[in-house]
């Protein structure tokens, strides 16, 4: 009974790692650094050229995921090729681009919505936090924890994946695992938008006009201490004031919700974005809507 030895296995897992997007391009996305990732293992299971180079074809049609949760789609198919080559005529070439489409688009929005959409951000916004007043500790923090949690769960899940099998698809995209991707959904954007509140401040120096009030001060009369108006003074009507006192933080969320629709509805790119952002910034000092305390 042919079987796929660990050293095989931890390489083609390295190969996926460092290599998914080999020879990328438009028309073939991650395909070849699928296959690049498969042929440790298709190299030790089959041992004629031809026999090899016939079944590194079955991964060359079109495959593209997100590439950290995509990691168990290559475990899944090492186990399903260790099969094929111990006689299993149940799986042949198209069983696995069955299940290699199947899983492809699901695992995509699986992994965009926890790792990119909610991990990353939650990892950077506390590297922020640390990052504060120039501290390398910041930036240091996210290469490490990043770096080390990526590679021990895309590790787990290849591994899972080669032991799972083609049983593994009904783990990934059955009712409990969506339940629990939603569930997880949800929290991450109660995070993302805690992030927001938090690390976000934008506020205005807008003066909106000026109000006359009594000047008063304590005087001493006799054995009595009593308020005394000795003049009148004008106190600054602020804009800032008066919008925290209706809606306290309402321009740091118009400031966020902008971003979120001008990224999510007209299709804007985050570079672009923080462009704007500068310039809407000088802007904004120049005509006195932002004050940012400079002095020379």
């Amino acid at each position: 009974m042919k079987k796929v030895s660990k050293k095989s296995l931890n390489s083609s897992f390295w190969r996926w790692f460092y290599g998914n997007l080999t020879c990328f391009s438009h028309e073939h996305m991650q395909t070849f650094g699928y296959m690049w990732s498969m042929l440790p293992i298709i190299q030790e299971l089959y041992e004629t050229k031809d026999e090899q180079a016939e079944k590194l074809q079955t991964y060359y049609p079109f495959f593209n995921t997100e590439p950290q949760i995509g990691s168990i789609v290559v475990g899944i198919t090492a186990g399903l090729e260790e099969a094929r080559a111990n006689g299993a005529e149940e799986i042949d070439d198209e069983m696995i681009n069955g299940i290699r489409a199947g899983l492809m688009g699901p695992l995509a929005g699986i992994g965009d919505s926890l790792i990119v959409g909610t991990y990353i951000p939650v990892l950077l916004g506390i590297a922020l936090g640390l990052a504060e007043g120039g501290s390398i500790i910041g930036p240091l923090f996210y290469i490490v924890v990043w770096n080390v949690t990526s590679i021990f769960f895309q590790k787990w899940i290849y591994n899972k994946g080669y032991e799972l099998g083609g049983s593994a698809v009904e783990v990934i995209v059955g009712e409990q695992a969506t339940a629990l991707r939603e569930s997880v959904i949800v929290m991450g954007q109660v995070i993302v938008g805690a992030m927001a509140g938090t690390w976000v401040s934008i506020t205005t120096s807008v003066q909106l006009t000026t109000s006359i009030q009594n000047k008063t001060e304590m005087v001493i009369e006799g054995s009595k201490v009593i308020e005394k108006v000795t003049g009148t003074q004008e106190v600054p009507v602020l804009l800032q004031e008066k919008l925290d006192g209706a809606f306290p933080g309402v321009l740091t969320l118009l400031f966020v919700l902008g971003c979120w629709w001008l990224m999510a509805k007209k299709a804007i790119s985050p570079i672009k974005i923080m462009l704007l952002m500068v310039v809407v910034a000088i802007v904004g000092v120049l005509v006195g809507f932002f004050d940012p305390n400079l002095s020379y």
